[in-house]
């Protein structure tokens, strides 16, 4: 068994350092600690720009905007004329984003972000006209999130939910702090969810994705 693991560990670590990080990115992930935002890890970000690519995504929200790691990922995966409407409530890290995607040399057209709580911003946006919905926000939040997500996703558009293990918390039966009993009911909710085809992915931390039928 511990050769078992240790050879998932390996392949695990292999599997984030696939696809390399560029200049631009390094510099937002830097960002991002800095200012004490987690970024998302490569392998999730290459999910991330892999989904919005076979989408051909013209239109993606995303509740979290970070220091732009993620938003990176997104916008290189998007079509090219694709709009990236990010939410934050924290002003500093949408400036950070804007550096990142500005150092990218993506066009400021392309990156909408918006000040605000997701729980006011979200129910200001119209039905259906998105192709992506990205989850990264406070986890308690999440099920609110995610009502509103399916409501703005196009058939056969996608929610993503990073983070949706937990640190490893949520295969736990033993762990049954509210965020770890959370993020369960979420998945649980998803995998049961006749309008979903779900998948969970151990790209970094759990990446959780379900397509709308």
């Amino acid at each position: 068994m511990a050769a078992d693991a240790s050879a998932k560990s390996a392949s695990w670590a292999y599997s984030e350092d696939f696809v390399v990080l560029d200049d631009a990115l390094l510099a937002a992930t830097d960002r991002a600690a800095q200012l004490g935002c987690a970024a998302v890890s490569p392998g999730t970000g290459a999910v991330l720009q892999l989904v919005a690519a076979a989408l051909r995504a013209t239109a993606v929200v995303e509740i979290g905007t970070g220091a732009g790691v993620s938003g990176l990922w997104l916008l290189r995966g998007m079509a090219p004329e694709g709009v990236l409407t990010s939410i934050d409530v924290e002003a500093e890290h949408q400036r950070a984003a804007k550096q990142a995607f500005a150092e990218a040399g993506i066009r400021t057209t392309r990156a909408r972000t918006i000040t605000g709580r997701a729980h006011e911003v979200l129910p200001r946006l119209t039905d259906g006209a998105y192709d992506m919905v990205v989850a990264d926000a406070d986890v308690l939040d999440l099920p609110a999130h995610i009502d509103q997500a399916l409501r703005l996703l196009r058939p056969g558009g996608v929610l993503a939910v990073p983070r949706a293990l937990g640190h490893d918390r949520v295969p736990d039966p033993a762990r049954r702090d509210e965020v770890t009993t959370t993020l369960r009911e979420v998945a649980r909710s998803l995998r049961t969810d006749e309008r979903l085809v779900p998948a969970l992915l151990p790209s970094g931390d759990g990446l959780l994705l379900a397509a709308k039928r």
